[in-house]
């Protein structure tokens, strides 16, 4: 079965808001050379979009 999604529905102001990369890499546990990746490729604040997109976790195993 098949669903219709209204792209007018979405939130887009949830993806547009900005954080700090600090915070952001506190709070989805990310190492600290990764904050200093996401931190020299956007400065100190971004988009939670562009956060989410460029941010790298490593792999968990089962």
């Amino acid at each position: 079965m098949t669903s219709h999604i209204d792209t007018d529905e979405i939130d887009r102001k949830a993806l547009r808001e900005v954080l700090s990369v600090a915070n952001f890499a506190r709070r989805y546990r990310l190492s600290i050379e990764e904050e200093q990746r996401l931190t020299k490729l956007f400065g100190q604040f971004a988009t939670k979009q562009e956060l989410l997109m460029n941010a790298r976790r490593p792999q968990s195993g089962r």
